[in-house]
């Protein structure tokens, strides 16, 4: 097919007075892995539950393939949705589950029954047709929940949180598995999630969503790198925000009064126009490298040993309002209460404006 394979167009919705969606509007690609990540009330489960027809939107369009299914039920949409909970019938064996949807259909049992056997052999549980859903664990069960929505072949699967239940090293095996899976069966995937690494894990496209609307949106590697807005700079991954005002323009770059002193930097922008510079916390140091600049003096109030790398937190000695953070190498010899002076590139500074 041509053109997007979901396109969502200026989607609002309220309860009560809430407004959880304001004029949201995106496009899917077709096997595409979409992430929709956001705090708690950011309006990315709502915007799920319209797409899957669980939530009927106030105003706007949903269409997919071309056609619009704004107010098709749930059952006649060529969606699937996997739910956090799983939402296994722990009455009917496994392979009566993963079959349920088909059963649905009409698909003759014979039919029904070698089809569930493929999609469980496609999530690694081709031994665990006759078993029942309590003789399995966690991650097995969400497996099962994914071979049942992938067995009525959807044109898009839809994640709700799918991996909040489990603990941190299955949730980490679930994620290549999952990623492993899309690329497998091609279908196009749309995954909520709160958590930033599972989104820079899984994501072909990141959906950064704040207060019912689209922060920033693009690869995950742009968003994390050069951030569309403060909210995102600060939720995809750590950053340390200047604020500032622009004094004057060169030929190729701004100069910046900020909290910790005057910063040049490549962009565009009014003199006199308040702006905000995001760091990544990695791109701070305590040793100048080539074309880095100095951000003054820190009093060092925490220090976090992480593995492969020690997390700083320090204070800004001209303006106790400005605390860093730094990712610095485990090695570093560096302690609560030392004063440090810190380093960062203009080139790894994100320019903001929102």
């Amino acid at each position: 097919m041509t053109g997007p394979l979901v396109e969502i167009r200026k989607l609002s919705h309220s309860f009560g007075g809430h407004r959880a969606l304001d004029e949201v509007s995106l496009h899917v690609e077709p096997g595409s892995y979409t992430v929709l990540l956001g705090p708690s009330g950011s309006g990315k489960t709502t915007l799920l539950s319209i797409i899957g027809g669980f939530v009927h939107p106030d105003e706007g369009s949903v269409f997919i393939r071309g056609n619009d299914f704004t107010r098709t039920p749930p059952a006649q949409r060529p969606t699937a949705t996997v739910f956090q909970d799983y939402a296994l019938f722990p009455h009917l064996s496994v392979g009566n589950n993963v079959g349920f949807g088909l059963r649905m259909r009409g698909v003759a049992r014979a039919k029904r029954v070698g089809r569930s056997r493929e999609a469980l052999a496609m999530v690694g549980l081709a031994d665990s047709y006759h078993k029942m859903p309590h003789q399995l664990s966690g991650g097995q069960r969400q497996r099962v929940a994914l071979a049942r929505s992938l067995v009525v072949e959807p044109a898009v699967l839809l994640l709700d949180e799918p991996l909040g239940a489990l603990d941190l090293k299955l949730r980490r095996q679930m994620q290549d598995e999952l990623k492993a899976l899309q690329k497998r069966v091609g279908t196009a995937f749309i995954h909520v999630t709160h958590d930033q690494e599972e989104a820079m894990a899984l994501a072909d496209h990141c959906i950064v969503m704040n207060d019912g609307r689209i922060e920033d949106q693009g690869p995950p590697e742009r968003v994390y790198s050069r951030p569309a807005s403060r909210f995102s700079a600060t939720f995809m991954g750590e950053s340390t925000l200047l604020s500032g005002k622009v004094l004057d323009l060169g030929t190729d770059e701004i100069r910046i009064d900020t909290r910790v002193g005057l910063l040049s930097l490549a962009g565009a922008g009014e003199p006199g126009f308040d702006v905000s510079l995001a760091i990544r916390p990695e791109h701070i140091t305590l040793v100048p490298e080539p074309g880095s600049v100095s951000l003054g003096e820190a009093a060092v109030t925490d220090v976090v040993f992480q593995g492969s790398f020690k997390r700083v937190s320090a204070v800004s000695a001209k303006d106790p309002g400005v605390a860093f953070i730094a990712k610095l190498r485990s090695s570093q010899p560096v302690a609560v209460g030392d004063t440090v002076t810190l380093y960062a590139s203009p080139a790894e500074m994100v320019l903001l404006s929102r």
